[in-house]
């Protein structure tokens, strides 16, 4: 400050006049989850006006707000949160440490107690096989009160969803009593909203942070759109959209199929100048009317939410010509077992499709890469199956039987909700290790890096 006080004022005066609205102000490289990394050229009024439509669809009080920042700021995310958003509305903004995303953001929460929390799915995941941690130490008391306390949790954000009034004297009690308790714990307690974006979140973890009273709303954007397309925002949500478009901003399925699924396409003074230096991918992404074509699969229902069903880039192809999406039916395994951390499909060009399943381990708190031994609800779940053991490089050795079946019951649950016989998973095989940001398979906001998977598996 002292610093800045001995510099005259026209060295901004002249900065500024030297500034135009729609010149570049920041590049922001994509993840590179599918290809090369691009050179996004945002402007200035690219960002500005995204984080005032963002503000004004949250409500963000001026002068009151406080955020945590812990993704890397070359993220477009936290790029729009962290400093326009801030700038604009005067809020405090505590920085996370370099560990936040191996074990120290709960310290960090704890301390600042944010009144808005934005969280990629891999932090909620996070957080959520903690507390299933915890809980499995618990006596049959205590678990019989959470039970039951849960359950009116979930009711009464479910009738919310449904557009149902609910004011349970069961909620009440369990939200001031045991609820506030457990957002005091994860320095959630002052925290209004909660946010996930830069990847889906299942279904069945939303319904987890729903009856613990957290109800998580999904946001969806991308590097190209400056951030924020669309939000979910309380009485306007459900457990599978996306959200809807923010005012000012438009939305339209390019090709829609039969049923009114095609590719995404946004539209507004948030979409990007183009890609550095790159006008062949520029005019793949941004046809001649300015719309710019997302990659994603997706539809609008009438009431304008809109969902997320699959990306083009990601599709993987079999040999028959079926077109597959590999996420729903990622997720779908992982829901129906739990103690799988990550779940990769395999099935390019192939006769049908495979699966890859990484088991929950330890990880190594200074380095963030995952350990060979397992979690402890983990190894509790292989001794009920009649298999002790204790680290990944046991479960792969012995091969058990037990464990075998109990993976493949996970997966014929899931091939239940195949849409076709082309999207069964007919195979499936444990990895030797977990995925991880240090060790290259997932990017900075925790997305799979399916290329660099195929490279480390020699999957072609």
């Amino acid at each position: 400050m002292e610093i800045g006080a001995q510099q005259p004022d026209s060295l901004l005066e002249d900065a500024l006049k030297s500034v135009a609205i729609n010149q570049c102000c920041t590049l922001v490289y994509t993840s590179g989850t599918v290809g090369q990394p691009k050179g996004v050229m945002l402007s200035h009024d690219n960002f500005t006006w995204d984080a005032l439509t963002i503000i004004e669809r949250l409500n963000l009080e001026r002068g009151s707000e406080v955020l945590v920042s812990y993704l890397p700021l070359s993220h477009v995310a936290a790029q729009v949160v962290d400093i326009y958003i801030t700038m604009s509305v005067g809020a405090a903004v505590y920085f996370a440490d370099k560990d936040a995303l191996k074990g120290s953001l709960i310290f960090t929460l704890q301390e600042a107690q944010p009144t808005r929390f934005l969280a990629v799915p891999r932090v909620w995941e996070k957080i959520y096989e903690k507390m299933q941690q915890v809980a499995a130490q618990n006596g049959y008391i205590k678990r019989t009160i959470s039970a039951w306390a849960k359950s009116y949790a979930l009711q009464h954000h479910l009738d919310k969803i449904n557009g149902v009034k609910s004011h349970s004297w069961g909620y009440t009690l369990a939200s001031s009593v045991i609820f506030k308790k457990v957002k005091q714990a994860l320095g959630l307690n002052r925290c209004t909203q909660f946010f996930s974006a830069a990847a889906p979140l299942a279904p069945e973890i939303k319904k987890y942070f729903l009856s613990i009273d957290i109800p998580i709303m999904d946001c969806f954007g991308m590097s190209e759109a400056s951030g924020a397309h669309t939000i979910c925002v309380e009485g306007a949500s459900n457990l599978d959209t996306i959200g809807m478009t923010i005012q000012g901003m438009k939305t339209k399925i390019h090709n829609p199929d039969e049923n009114g699924q095609g590719e995404i396409c946004m539209y507004g003074r948030h979409v990007f100048m183009g890609y550095l230096n790159d006008r062949e991918k520029t005019n793949e992404a941004l046809d001649s009317e300015g719309w710019l074509h997302t990659g994603d699969l997706g539809r609008v229902d009438e009431k304008g939410f809109v969902y997320i069903t699959g990306r083009l880039k990601e599709l993987l192809i079999t040999a028959g010509g079926e077109n597959v999406p590999p996420v729903p039916i990622e997720q779908a395994v992982k829901s129906h077992l739990p103690h799988i951390s990550n779940a990769f499909l395999v099935g390019d060009k192939r006769k049908f499709l495979s699966i890859l399943l990484t088991l929950k381990t330890e990880v190594d708190v200074e380095t963030g890469i995952p350990q060979d031994t397992l979690l402890p609800t983990v190894q509790k779940w292989l001794d009920s199956l009649g298999c002790p053991a204790k680290t990944v490089t046991e479960v792969n050795k012995a091969q058990d039987p037990k464990l075998l079946a109990a993976l493949k019951e996970g997966v014929d649950k899931a091939n239940k909700q195949a849409t076709s016989n082309a999207q069964r998973i007919q195979k499936l095989a444990l990895l030797p290790a977990d995925f991880s940001l240090p060790t290259g398979e997932l990017g900075p906001t925790m997305k799979v890096k399916r290329r660099v998977v195929e490279q480390k598996m020699q999957i072609s």
